[in-house]
């Protein structure tokens, strides 16, 4: 329970990294922060998986790529939904979901050596 909210908070923070490194989002404080890594984690959960199997004809002709546009939309979606989350556009979106991303796999790497060595 402890790594699952020590994720929460760090997704948030790197969310708020995000805005600060490309303008094309803003994030209006660390309270809408964290809301936002909620509800795209939920939307990771619930929806990622029917979109994936929807475009997977697409996502095989372009060899995965496509899955890109698809954490981009789940990252709209989410910008739409909240108040305190803005994103300029799709293209905006497309990035912003890449370095949310990156932030994320390097949390994840990180959280898990910190929780097997205890």
């Amino acid at each position: 329970m402890v790594k699952l909210i020590a994720r929460w908070f760090l997704l948030a923070a790197a969310l708020l990294l995000t805005a600060h490194f490309y303008p094309g989002i803003h994030v209006q404080g660390y309270g809408a922060a964290l809301v936002a890594a909620l509800i795209l984690g939920l939307l990771n959960t619930v929806l990622r998986p029917v979109l994936v199997v929807l475009t997977l004809p697409v996502t095989i002709i372009t060899l995965g790529l496509f899955l890109f546009v698809v954490n981009a939309m789940i990252f709209y979606c989410a910008a739409w939904m909240l108040p305190g989350l803005q994103v300029a556009g799709f293209g905006a979106a497309l990035v912003a979901s890449l370095l949310y991303s990156v932030c994320g796999m390097v949390i994840d790497a990180v959280l898990e050596r910190v929780f097997d060595e205890s």
